[in-house]
């Protein structure tokens, strides 16, 4: 395992030098251009990339390579996931900056957290964004990277011993969900598919901890949720009514901050961050035994449930990273139709002016699994 782990780290740096020289050029370029823009060194105005994107030009001496031992990276996590302890098993937790890991229940939450600049990389579902971007200076996010993976263990589940048989015996029923997320959005396909609407349940909105004791307690009949509350769900007695796996895009959308691009350290440590975190799930994918190990310590979770699990969802849609492209773009495009069409998003979103290509190059030299 350690000859792996030393294959693996060799060719990561050698993988990560261009492309840290890359998004330093890029820096550099960009506050070149914010400089002919505000006739100062200062980078008071902004550049425009060919997206439409803003992006303000760094400060500091013109040209200089910033010291990445004086950045640290905010990054959110949702649920167990512990990256900073998958990092150090695959061997790429040398990281030359700081990095700071904050844990939140659902997207939503890492994207407030971002609006208030107290994060500066979030991973998330497609719902989200949509949501965010409708707020107060538009979020203070772009989305500049898509982390395509499985679509398992998002379902609507319902309680050890209920009497409710399909999603259409959800009528009048109270059913848990977690706002502004997948949750939200493949419950209200589920209920489409079923001849219901939204108007015919009695949602309550719940946080994935609050809705899992709703449905264990009795207080609601049904949970549409995702991640650990469902796999803790299923350990608990209750059992799948519906699957969103083949309802879900498997498009999980990575934001950075505005602030967090406008600093060219930042931004450079974001382009390292992506390239550790596609070496990590390179090495979850070679090494699917140790990975359950550390996951069934981590949930509780039987070490066979969790190696079946990530077996399948490498089966179904191996996790990788990839640059921004039309197709991504459609793809939230369609949800936010969705969304709109029944009412839940109160106004239409400029899709596109959302993201922004800032590590497209770099994106487009990691290794597709």
């Amino acid at each position: 395992m350690r000859r792996m782990k030393s294959d693996l780290t060799l060719n990561f740096k050698l993988r990560l030098q261009p492309i840290i020289l890359l998004v330093l050029i890029s820096a550099m370029l960009s506050g070149c251009a914010a400089g002919a823009d505000s006739g100062s060194g200062g980078g008071g105005s902004k550049a425009s990339g060919g997206n439409g994107v803003k992006e303000q030009a760094a400060t500091g001496k013109e040209g200089a390579e910033p010291d990445l031992s004086k950045v640290t990276l905010r990054i959110g996590q949702t649920g167990w996931a512990n990256w900073e302890l998958g990092f150090r098993e695959a061997d790429v937790d040398d990281t030359p900056y700081k990095i700071e890991y904050s844990v939140f229940q659902g997207g939503n939450n890492q994207l407030l957290a971002i609006a208030a600049n107290q994060l500066d990389l979030a991973i998330t579902s497609e719902i989200p964004p949509l949501f965010a971007a409708l707020a107060a200076n538009q979020g203070n996010f772009k989305v500049i990277a898509v982390q395509r993976g499985n679509t398992l263990n998002q379902e609507l589940v319902i309680p050890a011993g209920s009497k409710v048989q399909s999603v259409a015996d959800l009528k009048g029923k109270k059913v848990a969900y977690v706002s502004n997320t997948t949750a939200h959005y493949f419950l209200i396909k589920m209920l489409e598919e079923n001849g219901l609407t939204w108007e015919d349940i009695d949602p309550v909105q719940l946080p994935t901890s609050e809705g899992l004791s709703a449905l264990l307690g009795g207080s609601v009949d049904a949970l549409a949720s995702y991640g650990n509350s469902i796999t803790s769900a299923h350990q608990r007695g209750a059992t799948e009514l519906a699957s969103a796996k083949d309802i879900l895009s498997g498009n999980f959308l990575i934001e950075a901050s505005n602030d967090a691009l406008a600093d060219a350290g930042k931004k450079a440590a974001i382009a390292d961050y992506l390239q550790r975190l596609s070496s990590f799930h390179e090495w979850t994918r070679k090494n699917q035994e140790r990975w359950a190990k550390i996951t069934s310590e981590q949930t509780h979770q039987p070490y066979e449930e969790a190696l079946e699990t990530i077996r399948e969802g490498d089966k179904q849609r191996p996790v990788h990273l990839l640059p921004i492209s039309e197709e991504a773009i459609a793809s939230l495009k369609d949800v936010a139709d969705v969304l709109r069409r029944v009412g839940v998003l109160a106004e239409d979103v400029d899709i596109p002016a959302i993201w922004s290509n800032a590590f497209d190059e770099p994106l487009k030299n990691l290794k597709a699994p």
